[in-house]
């Protein structure tokens, strides 16, 4: 199901593109809606709710009001396999009414949804699954950012069962790897960039910086729709039990064949924690971050005891993958960095909602207590431990996204100064709650976050060692080193983090970390992994 869902992603990502782009030149709008629209139904006096061409109070075909979305909830079609049988009763077109009015009550650019007949052939077939992902998409905002990406790149839809598993458990099927990708097509130049302990990927012998040659006999350059559909498949295995084929070049130039079998596997979010004694003396602490999910609670707070207990008097964090995930696990550990003293009663978070949910405006404070969920409910809080640092090093790339960009900008809110070693982050200030319909999760972006300085306009990512104001950030711009492993004092980018606290320096800037991600030939993209590690998501708190 993840793969159908990325490659369909992929396959209207160029006529997408194109579309916005002519909409832009027309003069798209921005904002989140009207405050004197109506909660449904059309603007009095006209069909449209205006602002880049939206559908804002009509159905998807244009000619009846849009109905409350729980008008059609929970009624389903009898093809859609992730239904309960006994739901199976409705239609596609029922789910697709549902779809059309949770995005005019949710989105937060709900007045530039472009309008769409909901009967055409790209949201109909027999396949109900690949009906509702081209509707949702094609739903989002046509809206350009500044450097001319799409603005709305990070609404999804995913199976509900895949959403608990791993947002809450932290159980996802795979092989216990994350990939570097240079690009998502040809050279793609695709790396193993962290290995989980006790993984399959482990037990092979897979180390961080070994190349991906083949799969399943594809190359990792295939720029075809088959061997892109098989690339998609073999690295992100939908279920446990997948066995594909891998041969890839290590890190020290020996071609290695292997099969690979995917599992359900807990994922380790807080994978190291170490303290370095550097060159002055001082006690650094070294945090990798992978993924903001329930379960990581417990080992971000043992970590930093650890740290508190050596006399840590400065922090690395390895952002590096760390797409994101629950926003109170980034306050909570802004607050354990920073301490009491700047964040008492500050905002770590403003979230702002579209116009017609201005009520629902909220501040996210910096949490000084656990939450160690339970059944959906805070269990227990207890004080959380604090370093009390002013200053902070953040690892980061392309795939520090989202939560872990909020935990940077809501410490900047505050005036700790952080320091950004590595490169651009992916640019996602938005976040969502999602609701569930007929087994599905649905997820179009329903809030933007500003920090305690009224601050988040970085739709473009934070960019280090730029003087670009609000997302230039002070730091050195050092691309991945793949050939050391993480936690290495050698490794480039903790190297320079290192390099820099002492004497403020940056090592040359190589040509790789110069490049723009997505400098590569044109050619047909592969998926660039799971949606669910790059976003921001509220939950129990």
């Amino acid at each position: 199901m993840r793969t159908k869902k990325n490659r369909n992603w992929n396959e209207r990502g160029l006529l997408a593109a194109a579309v916005a782009l002519l909409l832009a030149l027309q003069g798209c709008g921005g904002g989140g809606g009207r405050a004197g629209d109506p909660l449904v139904g059309p603007s009095p006096g006209s069909g449209s709710s205006g602002g880049g061409g939206s559908g804002g109070g009509s159905s998807g075909s244009g000619s009846e009001p849009i109905k409350p979305s729980s008008t059609y909830a929970q009624q389903c079609a009898p093809g859609n396999m992730l239904a309960p049988a006994a739901r199976r009763t409705a239609s596609l077109g029922t789910e697709k009414q549902w779809l059309r009015a949770y995005y005019d009550e949710a989105y937060l650019w709900r007045d530039q949804v472009p309008q769409l007949n909901a009967d055409a052939a790209a949201y109909s077939g027999s396949d109900v699954q690949q009906a509702l992902q081209a509707y949702f998409d094609d739903l989002r905002t046509p809206q350009l950012t500044a450097s001319g990406a799409r603005r709305d790149r990070f609404s999804f839809m995913v199976p509900e069962q895949e959403w608990q598993q791993e947002m809450q458990a932290g159980v996802a099927a795979g092989y216990g790897l994350r990939w570097s990708m240079g690009s998502p097509t040809p050279p793609r130049n695709l790396r193993v960039a962290y290995v989980e302990p006790g993984s399959p990927a482990a037990l092979a012998g897979l180390q961080r910086g070994d190349r991906l040659v083949t799969v399943d006999g594809v190359s990792a350059d295939a720029n075809d729709r088959t061997g892109v559909d098989k690339l998609n498949a073999a690295l992100y295995p939908g279920a446990s039990g997948e066995t594909h084929n891998f041969v890839f070049t290590t890190r020290d130039g020996i071609a290695r064949s292997m099969s690979l079998v995917s599992a359900q596997l807990n994922t380790n979010a807080v994978p190291m924690a170490r303290v370095l004694n550097a060159a002055d003396g001082a006690k650094v602490g070294y945090l990798v971050f992978t993924t903001h999910i329930q379960t990581a609670e417990q080992g971000l707070i043992d970590a930093v005891r650890g740290f508190s207990a050596a006399g840590v008097s400065e922090l690395v964090l390895d952002l590096r993958y760390n797409g994101g995930g629950y926003l109170y696990l980034a306050s909570e550990l802004a607050y354990m960095i920073a301490g009491a003293q700047p964040t008492n009663g500050r905002t770590f978070e403003q979230l702002r909602y579209n116009a017609r949910r201005s009520t629902e405006n909220e501040s996210t404070p910096f949490y000084n207590q656990s939450c160690l969920p339970v059944n959906g409910k805070c269990s227990t809080p207890q004080n959380l431990p604090t370093l009390n640092l002013r200053r902070l090093y953040v690892l980061s790339q392309s795939g520090t996204c989202s939560a872990s960009e909020a935990l940077i900008n809501g410490l900047r809110g505050v005036d700790v100064e952080v320091r950004l070693v590595g490169g651009r982050t992916c640019g996602k200030p938005y976040g969502f709650s999602g609701q569930e319909n007929c087994g599905n999760r649905f997820l179009p972006i329903e809030f933007e976050g500003v920090n305690a300085k009224g601050f988040g306009d970085y739709s473009d990512g934070f960019i280090p060692a730029s003087s670009q104001p609000g997302t230039g950030v002070p730091g050195c711009q050092v691309a991945d080193d793949l050939s050391r492993d993480l936690g290495d004092v050698r490794e480039g980018q903790l190297a320079a983090a290192l390099q820099h606290r002492l004497n403020g320096s940056c090592p040359p800037v190589s040509v790789q970390s110069q490049q723009a991600r997505h400098s590569a030939l044109p050619g047909l993209a592969i998926s660039e992994g799971p949606q669910l590690r790059n976003n921001r998501f509220l939950g129990v708190r």
